[in-house]
């Protein structure tokens, strides 16, 4: 997002070299009460044979396809409506929770912000042992999406969780004290950073990192699960055109970008998805977009950018590259391939075939041949204008006007936060369908660089033309994949919400932004249980079971980079974002709504600003760039300080926050190196006009 940093990162190439895997000492740990924990021993046996042990969640997906489908039954159709609270334990956290809990043996691991990790009863709830890594508070700059994780990877005894400010650690999942800690970054000057979950394939860690939209160089890592020596890394997009390449694929990806491209790091961080196929022995990452997100920009004379916005099948043990498929060419939207990947196997024209399907945020869901990644099909799962089609035959797709924004601005659909995010997609084997958590929305884009946060603008009514667009809304859908047509939906009013679970049960669990969590019907879509538990929810659910009782378990807390989705959002506006891990059975208890928010009352007077227009809207683009991320876009981000109410005092040291960190133990990092004084005072004017604006309209 942060394109106006393009100038101030320099990639330092580093090949296979012990000075990226130092070990580090480890940190002191926080150790509560030991009783009753397993020894959380996960092996490449038990998570293939999963469906024989449902009462576990033993892998990111719950299994290595990551379907995200449970066997489990005992809670169904017909007694959803006696689903309760069993427990639920904090997460000290009043921001995003976006992690998938692992269950094994009873116990439960997870994470929370800045890459806390913690080990529950899963049957109670009660805490066994806490860890945190410390993460530097400073590092949240270096962020585009809050200080989330997506969660930990289990095996032989260990847990493994990548933090915020680059480290992998490993820690004993008895007592969760370290076992060892590296760093995966190459370059610890730019602005990486991890935030999602590790899995272990085939004895080896593997990792992926972000930062494109800082235009940080991606690539992915395989450490070995005992050790953490690195055993190999996959770069994503070269270190410059004419080499030197430190693998054959490299040199491939080369001829693909312009010679005259700087390179100074463009992109292509494998932030999220990864699956895997035992039987082929293959390893699926999905790639993230280039930095900057223009192409013209990035790569002047074209080229589809190798290996942006592209799913990689890889060898696990070698990091070989056995084929790839490049949702989008050339990538100018952000349109990652780091949405969620399932494997499946589907009766398609009258054939079984191994396919991989995704549905990544450009707007088309994908159905591949994982063996070969030839394309089976492609259809439009929400609306977008960027292109009309995919061509079976080529793969690529057959793009529109509305794609090419080099010298006029274009209304693009679906919107940089795309038709489909990160939030973990579930296939059902029993329906056939997978569960999307979609959403239908647009984005500005040109090259200026920040009018995409100014949707929802009068001016936006300029530049739709004659195009028929759909209402901006989140929905789950309910997708035929062989069909490649939609089954059934349900819309939901705001477009950031929950993963999804679906069960044996006949149920489809999914957690809305408005705090409701939904149990539906998964052949019809219909509402069983609706339960509000007064906090937005944004991470996937999971079940398992004890001693016979089946558990659904999910995190609430809302955040991310859902700074434009907050109207008519009760549990964010009404209630304490309190961040918890929530665990529901048969004839649980009611749930406690969170304390209400404090009265804020009116909008205080702000003091007045003698900035000139010219300054003001410089301070607006360097808040978008600088501050609107965190705080959002307009300054009304409830899980932070809302800076429209910003007291005088605070006002008149508006700078020692901003430039000397004065608050950076409470996670406010300093600019010194990123703003300027004049900088600082613009963008301290151009909130003073937000908080005059809000002022007078309550008058």
């Amino acid at each position: 997002m942060n394109n106006a940093r393009l100038g101030l990162c320099v990639l330092l190439l580093c090949g296979l070299t012990a000075c990226n895997n130092k070990l580090v000492k480890p940190e002191p740990n926080i150790v509560a009460d030991k009783s009753n924990t397993g020894s959380g021993y996960v092996n490449a046996q038990r998570v293939i044979e999963t469906d024989s042990e449902p009462e576990n969640w033993l892998a990111h997906g719950r299994d290595y396809g990551e379907q995200r489908f449970s066997p489990l039954e005992h809670i169904s159709q017909s007694n959803i409506d006696r689903l309760g609270l069993a427990w639920e334990t904090p997460a000290h956290s009043m921001r995003g929770l976006e992690a998938t809990p692992i269950v094994v043996d009873g116990v439960m691991y997870t994470t929370s912000t800045w890459s806390r990790v913690m080990a529950l009863n899963a049957k109670t709830g009660a805490v066994l042992w806490q860890y945190d890594p410390k993460v530097e508070r400073a590092w949240a700059k270096k962020l585009c999406c809050d200080v989330v994780n997506r969660g930990v990877a289990v095996w032989q005894g260990k847990v493994y969780v990548g933090t915020l400010d680059g480290y992998l650690i490993a820690l004993d999942a008895q007592a969760g004290e370290v076992l060892w800690r590296v760093d995966t970054l190459i370059d610890r000057q730019q602005a990486y950073s991890i935030t999602g979950a590790p899995r272990v394939i085939k004895g080896k860690v593997i990792i992926g990192n972000g930062g494109a939209e800082y235009a940080v160089r991606g690539y992915i890592n395989a450490y070995d699960a005992n050790s953490g020596d690195l055993a190999w890394r996959f770069y994503t997009v070269p270190g410059s055109a004419k080499g030197p390449f430190e693998h054959p694929e490299l040199a491939i990806a080369a001829k693909t970008w312009d010679i005259n491209s700087t390179f100074p790091g463009l992109g292509g961080t494998a932030w999220d998805s990864i699956a895997y196929d035992p039987a082929l022995d293959l390893l699926y990452v999905g790639t993230g977009n280039g930095g900057p997100w223009a192409q013209h920009q990035r790569s002047p004379s074209g080229g589809d950018n190798l290996y942006l916005a592209s799913i990689l099948a890889l060898r696990p043990d070698t990091g070989e590259l056995v084929w790839h498929y490049q949702t989008t060419p050339g990538d100018s939207w952000d349109y990652t391939a780091t949405q969620h990947m399932i494997l499946a196997d589907l009766k398609i024209a009258g054939y079984v075939r191994q396919v991989l399907m995704q549905a990544p945020k450009n707007g088309f869901f994908y159905v591949l041949d994982r063996k070969t990644g030839e394309l089976i099909s492609a259809e439009k799962y929400v609306f977008a204008n960027w292109a009309e089609s995919v061509d079976k035959k080529s793969g690529r797709p057959v793009m529109t006007e509305f794609a090419d924004y080099r010298d006029q601005e274009k209304y693009v659909f679906p919107s940089a936060a795309g038709g489909h995010n990160w939030h973990p997609m579930s296939y059902s084997k029993n329906t056939g369908l997978v569960y999307v958590p979609a959403r239908e929305a647009g984005w500005v884009h040109n090259n200026a660089g920040d009018r995409w946060f100014e949707w929802g603008t009068d001016d936006i009514e300029s530049l739709i033309g004659n195009q028929v667009i759909p209402k901006t809304a989140g929905y789950l859908k309910a997708w035929d994949p062989v069909e490649q047509k939609l089954a059934w939906q349900m819309e939901l009013p705001n477009m950031w919400n929950s993963g999804v679970l679906s069960t044996a049960g006949g149920l489809v669990i999914h957690g809305s932004a408005l705090g409701n969590l939904y149990a539906l019907n998964d052949r019809t879509g219909e509402v069983l249980l609706d339960i509000f538990v007064g906090t937005g929810m944004i991470a996937p659910p999971i079940t398992y079971a004890i001693d016979g009782e089946q558990f659904i378990a999910i995190m609430a807390g809302w955040g991310g980079p859902a700074f434009n989705t907050l109207k008519g959002n009760e549990a964010l506006l009404s209630y304490t974002n309190a961040g918890r891990i929530m665990s529901f059975k048969l004839d649980g208890q009611k749930v406690s709504l969170p304390t209400r928010v404090a009265a804020r009352g009116a909008f205080p007077k702000p003091p007045v600003t003698q900035a000139s227009a010219k300054m003001i809207e410089q301070g607006r683009k360097d808040y978008v760039m600088q501050c609107g991320s965190c705080h959002g876009m307009y300054g009304s981000l409830p899980m932070l300080p809302d800076l429209r109410r910003l007291s005088h005092e605070k006002h008149t040291i508006f700078k020692d926050i901003v430039i000397d960190g004065i608050l950076e133990e409470n996670g406010m990092p300093n600019f010194s190196n990123d703003l300027s004084i004049s900088q600082v005072e613009g963008i301290q004017a151009y909130i003073l006009t937000l908080s005059q604006q809000a002022f007078l309209d309550q008058l």
